[in-house]
């Protein structure tokens, strides 16, 4: 391969001014934005896998590994890739196509890997870049020559094989139209969901039933731990620190250590509201947010602020912020726990940006300006520094509190007298301080603490009447703890479970009753407008969605494509006969209103709706290929995977980062 690249060679002299974007043939060496990773893990030569006469090792699967969490900055764990387990079964899935495309003599030839080496490293000019510089990019980006030429080959094998397994592909007109269809019809749809939870509540089994159920199952309710009542006393951190006075002077000295981002009160932010009257207007409105955003951003960028502000003022329907160039009455300021899918937006924008496209939001149509970001000062701060403050004395406070009230409750082992010593100090009422739990055990949401593993380990040790735990951190506040009864491992006695019989019972029976109501329900309805009286009539919930399109979320419903099917078969007025089952529910449904796709559109988009549906066909088919050989060479003993191995990877590899939200991974 070499020798056949070194021939396209010419003698020149010029400046390489870089290449930007290499083809991405396999993660294995074509996503390597650094060099960094852990080297002896990459040249590990032990065979995790073997496909064929092909051998994995776990180089490759740590290089794998490697390049996808350089490829998300470092924000990944292999955990959050899929595990190592994920991303060798791709590497397996490489190998299989490889060897299928082997066995049909779809094999890449030299001059096909050389040509697509060519056009990958060519210069600004669209030339080779030379042999020598081709193998100092290969080097410095992909690590090994060899492997990333045989990769080459392994994408071009891939292509000729899925071109030749789906040769026979094909869609029909009918097909896509229907497609297009079925995507662009709007449906006004009612619906209930008969749910086992809605069900049991209107079921009312007799004591003798729950009783003879208890005893058919008494072993299902058996307490594998220690179960521990306690009486404790608490001391409220807020309460603590309320009564701690904080001069001014202190606060002013925590307002000018904060950071300026911490003295942000938030940004200033323009609106232009366009308020859409009816459905059939909507195109219109966001037309004329188009024409009024083409003049903000005509004008120089200095006098965009005033050109928004005299828009705002003639056509913005917000009359409180129209009459003040479009200005929201205050700052706007990022909350965490409370995202505003609408003014948020501004905070990423630069200063003076005007956001590039109307934005619908809640029905309407907005246009945005982001202005000058605004500075606290130190009266505005105050409240908040007040309260930090004071939480931080509070926490201290409270935890003096409850080393002495553990002391004091040591000495005396009477809660209620500990209370009254301390009430003033806590700034309680003596009876708020002291608190009693059910029979508990680990793991248990107890009443005003929830699961709080710590409270867990100060309750056990503590095996006799009147045994005193260690203070510990609850919410609000700490919690001294003391001992009032202990039962052991057993079967409880019916009435302690009653509660929980009666909610086993209730399941059971709404389950066993849930298909044959869902189906009465459907048969009673003659039209989409009995379903709210009849659904009422069986304590059921009814709802509407209007504008629904296939695929999309039915409310409480979900998704389904069972559910879609039932839709798209109803003409306005109609209701389906049969329930639609969706995981442990079903669900009942009309349509009030169909509005049919345009079809006079469908002609413009044929072209692309075809190849779009086409690809899709073809990787299904390709998908569904190899699978069908992976199972084949399954069964005859032509994939090992080396557990042990594997196994050891595993153990070897760094702590994972802390957990984060599962990312989409490729199949």
């Amino acid at each position: 391969m070499l020798k056949q690249l070194g021939r396209l060679e010419r003698t020149r002299s010029i400046i390489i001014i870089g290449f930007a974007v290499l083809m991405a043939v396999s993660l294995v060496f074509f996503y390597a934005p650094g060099r960094s990773g852990n080297v002896a893990a990459n040249k590990n030569s032990d065979v995790v896998a073997k496909v064929g006469s092909d051998e994995i090792t776990a180089g490759e699967l740590a290089q794998v590994a490697l390049n996808y969490q350089q490829m998300f900055g470092g924000r990944v764990s292999i955990a959050q890739l899929g595990g190592n387990k994920r991303l060798l079964d791709g590497l397996i899935r490489s190998r299989i196509i490889s060897q299928e495309a082997e066995r049909l003599g779809l094999s890449a030839s030299d001059g096909e890997v050389r040509d697509r080496i060519v056009k990958q490293f060519a210069d600004a000019s669209g030339q080779f870049v030379g042999l020598d510089r081709y193998k100092e990019l290969v080097a410095a980006r992909y690590g090994d020559l060899a492997a990333f030429e045989q990769e080459v080959r392994n994408d071009i094998a891939r292509e000729k094989l899925q071109a030749f397994v789906t040769s026979a592909v094909s869609v029909a007109d009918a097909e896509v139209q229907e497609e297009y269809e079925r995507k662009n019809t709007d449906f006004d749809v009612t619906y209930a969901v008969v749910t086992p939870d809605k069900l049991a509540e209107k079921i009312q089994p007799s004591e003798d039933e729950l009783k003879s159920y208890f005893e058919q199952h008494k072993t299902d309710y058996r307490y594998h731990e220690a179960q521990r009542r306690v009486r404790y006393i608490f001391i409220d951190q807020e309460k603590a620190g309320s009564k701690i006075a904080i001069p001014d002077e202190e606060l002013r000295k925590a307002f000018d250590a904060l950071g300026p981002q911490q003295k942000q009160a938030g940004v200033k932010v323009q609106q232009i509201v366009l308020k859409v009257a009816r459905k059939d207007l909507d195109a219109q409105v966001e037309q004329k947010g188009k024409d009024l955003l083409a003049k903000i951003v005509a004008a120089p960028r200095d006098k965009q602020e005033q050109v928004f502000s005299d828009l705002a003022r003639g056509n913005s329907e917000d009359p409180t912020t129209a009459r003040n160039g479009g200005y929201l009455p205050a700052p706007h300021k990022r909350n965490p726990s409370k995202v505003h899918g609408l003014y948020d937006r501004a905070l990423d924008m630069e200063v003076g940006q005007v956001f590039d496209i109307p934005i619908k939001y809640a029905d309407n149509w907005y246009l945005l300006r982001r202005g000058e970001e605004v500075q606290k000062t130190f009266e505005q701060a105050k409240p908040e520094l007040l309260v930090s403050q004071r939480n931080s004395r509070g926490y201290a406070a409270a935890q003096k509190l409850a080393d002495r009230a553990h002391a004091r409750l040591q000495e005396t082992r009477d809660p209620h007298k500990v209370a009254q010593e301390l009430a003033a100090e806590a700034n309680m009422n003596p009876a708020d301080m002291v608190k009693e739990t059910p029979y508990i055990k680990p793991g248990d949401d107890v009443p005003d603490i929830g699961a709080n593993q710590q409270f867990e380990a100060t309750l056990e040790p503590l095996n006799n009447p009147n045994d005193v735990g260690d203070k510990t951190g609850v919410k609000g506040g700490f919690a001294v703890p003391i001992l009032v009864d202990k039962k052991e491992p057993r079967i409880p006695d019916f009435e302690e479970v009653r509660s929980q019989v009666a909610d086993a019972v209730k399941q059971q029976r709404a389950n066993e009753q849930l298909e044959q109501v869902a189906k009465q329900l459907a048969g009673s309805l003659n039209s989409p407008g009995d379903l709210k009286a009849a659904a009422e009539k069986a304590g059921l919930e009814s709802a509407s969605q209007e504008g629904y399109k296939l695929g999309g979320a039915l409310g409480e419903a979900g998704t389904s494509p069972a559910l879609d099917d039932a839709i798209y078969s109803l003409k306005s007025g109609e209701v389906a006969k049969t329930p639609v089952k969706i995981g442990d529910q079903w669900v009942v449904v009309g349509v009030t209103n169909r509005k049919n796709a345009d079809l006079a559109a469908f002609a413009s988009q044929r072209a692309s709706l075809t190849r779009d549906m086409l690809t899709a066909r073809q990787s299904q088919v390709f998908e569904d290929y190899i699978a069908s050989v992976q199972r084949r060479m399954k069964e005859n003993g032509d994939i090992k995977i080396y557990e042990d191995v594997l196994a050891q990877i595993e153990a070897a590899q760094a702590p994972e980062i802390a957990p984060r939200p599962q990312i989409p991974f490729p199949q």
